[in-house]
């Protein structure tokens, strides 16, 4: 096992070894989260700023979480009464940040780059929590983490990933996540959130939701990204339901231990029948619960950490 980065800004750039190190150790820190005290000494005396600059509430709870149970000193960065409403760059309020001998940065932000951009001008490591529609690290190891311990492997398993492909950052990660891990993987969805540049990537690209789901192993959803659309790459919700939703009847149509997945926030009714997010089929509420683990292990890792071997038992 290894791992030498001081950041983590995608997945794209990131060995099969580099992945399933960070898997190893999120397992490993999974079962720290079952004893009666879920505290490590792993970060303390570290700062990390969790830098926000989109929205975000699952996410930046999970990391907020996981760097408490690290024993982390925690700064949440508030841009709705930030410096960057009145106009300073964002390398200047980082540049500030790190002034005060911040170790981490946590970042979400709309223009994609930006973790790497901070990740040139400054001396702190920078984790990305999302950055616009390029990538979301994180969300696809936890998501492969889940498959994982779920079907006790990923290569060779039929994934499809259905919905708003074009501006997802989770469905780029996933994507290499996935297929660097052995899967096959499937994109789905209206023909103008899922072009066939993707099949650049080594996907299969289908536009008919049956055709996806059919022989897939896991399914994972995606919710359609109306802050980062135009009006014009979209018919309407109802006509989304009918034409790609995941309804009782599509459902029917699967194999019958294939995995519902979600990264959240669900719209209800929407890309997923009600029942079905809270059926046992779904695996919705483990990601939540795994994240927490792989967050840890990211944190861990980027903060010198070499594997799992040394998540000693306190």
């Amino acid at each position: 096992m290894s791992w030498n980065r001081k950041h983590l800004l995608d997945i794209e750039s990131l060995t099969v070894e580099e992945i399933l190190t960070v898997l190893d150790t999120a397992r490993a820190f999974k079962a720290v989260g079952e004893r009666a005290i879920k505290k490590v000494p792993a970060l303390r005396g570290k700062t990390v700023v969790n830098l926000f600059v989109e929205p975000s509430t699952r996410t930046r709870t999970s990391f907020e979480l996981s760097e408490q149970r690290l024993s982390a000193d925690i700064i949440n960065f508030n841009t709705e009464a930030s410096s960057l409403k009145k106009g300073e760059t964002l390398k200047d309020t980082a540049r500030n940040l790190e002034a005060l001998n911040v170790d981490f940065i946590v970042i979400r932000h709309s223009a994609s780059g930006a973790p790497h951009f901070l990740s040139r001008v400054l001396h702190a490591s920078v984790i990305n929590a999302g950055d616009g529609a390029h990538e979301h690290p994180t969300q696809a190891l936890l998501d492969a983490f889940t498959i994982r311990e779920k079907k006790g492997r990923i290569e060779g398993l039929n994934v499809t990933i259905l919905g708003d492909i074009l501006y997802s950052r989770v469905a780029r990660s996933d994507i290499w996540a996935l297929t660097k891990l052995g899967a096959k993987v499937t994109l789905c969805g209206p023909t103008t959130l899922v072009p066939r540049v993707f099949e650049q990537m080594g996907c299969r690209v289908t536009h008919n939701v049956e055709d996806a789901i059919r022989e897939a192993d896991v399914i994972n959803l995606l919710r359609i990204q109306h802050e980062r659309q135009r009006k014009s790459m979209f018919p309407g919700l109802n006509e989304y339901t009918s034409l790609f939703g995941l309804t009782k009847a599509r459902l029917a149509l699967t194999k019958p231990d294939a995995m519902i997945m979600h990264p959240g926030p669900i719209n209800r009714g929407v890309e997923i029948d009600s029942e079905i997010a809270d059926s046992s089929r779904s695996v919705i509420l483990e990601q939540v619960t795994n994240g927490l683990a792989v967050r840890m292990a990211v944190l861990f890792l980027v903060n010198g950490g070499k594997g799992p071997q040394e998540v000693a038992p306190q």
